[in-house]
C-alpha cells in the first residue's frame, strides 16, 4: 500500500512538472498566431500611422504578424468599446488615444466602456504636441508679447478644432486668465484656412500639420504645448517656460497600447518590455520624431497611473471650462 501511495505521489509530481513546463513553454511562445490591434479611428490619421509603426516593430520583435484593424466612429468610442469586450488572451489589443480614454468619458453620456476598469494598459507610445500659432499680421513674436497684446485687446478670438487642440486652448485661456473667446472648428483644415486668411489671428494646431506653413513664413509659432521643445523647432519655447501661472502647463495628445482587462500579466509585461526596448532604440526614436510624434515607451504600471491622472485632469478642465461636444 505504501508503495502504491508513493507511486501515485511520483505520478502526481511528474504531471505537475509536465504542466509547469508546458505553461512555461506557452509563456515563452506568445504570440503563436497573428495579433489584431484595433485602432478606433480611420486609416491615414496620426492614430493609424502610430499604430502601424508599433505593429511593425512588435511583428519583428515577437515573430508574428500584428495586424491593424480600423474601427472608427463616435470620436473613437466605437472601436474602443469593441476592444474592451474582446477575449483577454493577448490576441486583440487596442491602440487608442487621449481623447477616447480620458476626454470622451466626460463629454458623452455613454461611451460603452470604462477607461479605468476595462483595460490593462501596456505602454504609452507617443505624445503629440500642439503649437500656439499667430498670423504674421499680428504684432507679436513672443508669448510674452502675445499675453501683453491680449491684455490690451480683450476679446481677441483664437481658433481650435477638437481633441487636444481644444484642450490646449482652453487650458491656456484659463491658466493665463486672458479674455480670449474660442472659435470652435469642426476640423484642423477649416481652422487653418481661417488662420492663414487672417480671419482669426491666433490658433492651436498639431506640430506636423503646421510645419509647411511655418517654413513658408505664413504662420509664426510662439510656443509648443508639450513639456519639451520640439526637435524640429528648437528655438520655439514651451508654454510652461513662460513661468508664473503657466509653469505647470502641458497639453499633449497621446497614443498608447492596451489590452482588455483580464489579459494575463505575463502577456501584458512581455508586450510592455518589448515596447520599452523599441522606444529606447535611437533609430526608432528618430523615426517617430520624423512622423511628428514624441516617443515615450513606459511600463504598464506607469501607463496605468498616467491614464488615471489624465482622466482626472481633463475631467476637471472640461467641467471648469464648460466644454461641450462640438
Amino acid at each position: 500500500m505504501m508503495r502504491l501511495r508513493g507511486a501515485f505521489a511520483c505520478v502526481a509530481t511528474l504531471l505537475g512538472l509536465v504542466w509547469a513546463l508546458g505553461a512555461s513553454a506557452q509563456d515563452e511562445a506568445y504570440p503563436t498566431r497573428p495579433v489584431t490591434i484595433i485602432v478606433p479611428f480611420p486609416a491615414g490619421g496620426s492614430a493609424d500611422l502610430n499604430a502601424r509603426t508599433v505593429a511593425e516593430r512588435l511583428s519583428v520583435a515577437l515573430g508574428q504578424p500584428f495586424i491593424v484593424e480600423n474601427k472608427a466612429g463616435a470620436g473613437g468610442n466605437v472601436g474602443t468599446a469593441v476592444a474592451s469586450k474582446a477575449t483577454p488572451d493577448g490576441y486583440t489589443l487596442l491602440m487608442s488615444n487621449s481623447g477616447a480614454l480620458t476626454v470622451n468619458p466626460h463629454l458623452f453620456a455613454q461611451v460603452g466602456y470604462d477607461p479605468l476598469k476595462d483595460f490593462a494598459p501596456i505602454s504609452l507610445g507617443m505624445k503629440i504636441s500642439n503649437l500656439l500659432l499667430v498670423h504674421p499680421s499680428l504684432p507679436v513674436r513672443t508669448l510674452t508679447e502675445l499675453i501683453a497684446y491680449v491684455k490690451a485687446h480683450p476679446g481677441t478670438f483664437y481658433g481650435h478644432s477638437s481633441g487636444s487642440k481644444q484642450l490646449s486652448g482652453e487650458a491656456f485661456r484659463l491658466k493665463s486668465g486672458l479674455d480670449m473667446p474660442p472659435v470652435a472648428y469642426k476640423g484642423s483644415a477649416p481652422m487653418m484656412t481661417d488662420l492663414l486668411g487672417g480671419q482669426i489671428k491666433i490658433g492651436f494646431d498639431e506640430v506636423l500639420t503646421s510645419m509647411q506653413q511655418i517654413k513658408a513664413g505664413k504662420l509664426i509659432p510662439l510656443a509648443t504645448t508639450g513639456s519639451v521643445r520640439w526637435p524640429a523647432l528648437p528655438d520655439v519655447p514651451t508654454i510652461a517656460e513662460q513661468g508664473g501661472a503657466l509653469a505647470d502647463y502641458e497639453v499633449t495628445g497621446w497614443f498608447g497600447l492596451l489590452a482588455p482587462a483580464g489579459t494575463p500579466p505575463r502577456i501584458v509585461n512581455r508586450l510592455g518590455d518589448t515596447l520599452q526596448k523599441a522606444f529606447a532604440d535611437k533609430d526608432f526614436r528618430q523615426h517617430i520624431y520624423a512622423q511628428g510624434s514624441e516617443p515615450i515607451g513606459n511600463s504598464p504600471e506607469a501607463f496605468k497611473a498616467f491614464i488615471a491622472a489624465e482622466y482626472t485632469r481633463w475631467g476637471e478642465l472640461i467641467r471648469t471650462a464648460g466644454i461641450k461636444l462640438q
